[in-house]
């Protein structure tokens, strides 16, 4: 028997290509701004949701804290059910506890400066959350309750109205987000994606004929090493029950 002659190099292009044809599709098939939107908005949850490792859930949702303080609704919410269980899910609205969240995202068929700026503000509202974190219990004792972890934040889109996709209007358009503002992801999926480089402390842009797949890996790479989301203290929500 003849030995199959694999090509990651093919595969991983094969994957770019995919999410960028069914992008493409939804961008040209439908006529209706909130269908369209929904339908990209679904390539991508379809991507992560695929190829993510599954520690990480994701979903269109909102993020509440233990306060009864909520988010704006996020298209691509990246949480965890191993130490945060707690999800309310009504009608297709789907609701996850501040504590469970690694990423949010805000998808769109085209990234320009009032998206930059609407993302930012909606991000802002998920970090802005309270977290509680408990002791985790193993079988010698307990470990100290669990630093909280930096949510990730960041856009999606198809394509871009700037010329060049991802030049300098981008970048300044990006250096207006500080603090709980600040995205640290982006892909345009026609063009390439950018990140936030912690060690240099500024953006980086990526091109190429695989630019979907480098940023599925490097948004892998950084929740790897984001580590695991702490442990809630389901106690703290309990006390909604008696108000």
């Amino acid at each position: 028997m003849t030995k199959p002659k694999w090509s990651l190099t093919v595969l991983l292009e094969s994957l770019h290509k995919e999410i960028h044809q069914k992008l493409e599709t939804a961008r040209k098939t439908f006529n209706h701004p909130t269908s369209k939107g929904d339908a990209s908005c679904n390539v991508w949850l379809e991507l992560f949701k695929t190829y993510l490792p599954n520690r990480y859930q994701t979903a269109k949702a909102f993020v509440v804290d233990s306060n009864g303080e909520f988010s704006e609704q996020m298209d691509v919410v990246i949480f965890d059910r191993q130490y945060s269980p707690f999800i309310f899910n009504f009608q297709g609205e789907l609701i996850v506890p501040a504590e469970s969240v690694y990423a949010v995202f805000e998808a769109k068929q085209t990234v320009n400066a009032d998206l930059i700026k609407y993302a930012q503000k909606k991000i802002e509202s998920v970090r802005k959350l309270s977290k509680t974190s408990l002791p985790i219990p193993y079988v010698a004792g307990t470990y100290p309750p669990k630093k909280m972890i930096s949510i990730f934040g960041g856009v999606l889109s198809f394509e871009s109205e700037w010329k060049p996709a991802l030049g300098k209007p981008l970048l300044k358009s990006l250096q207006n987000g500080i603090a709980n503002k600040q995205l640290d992801f982006g892909c345009v999926a026609a063009h390439g994606y950018f990140y936030f480089d912690k060690l240099q402390k500024k953006y980086r842009v990526e091109t190429g004929s695989k630019t979907i797949t480098g940023f599925l890996f490097r948004l892998i790479s950084d929740l790897q090493l984001s580590g695991t989301v702490p442990m809630l203290d389901v106690q703290a929500y309990a006390k909604w029950l008696t108000k």
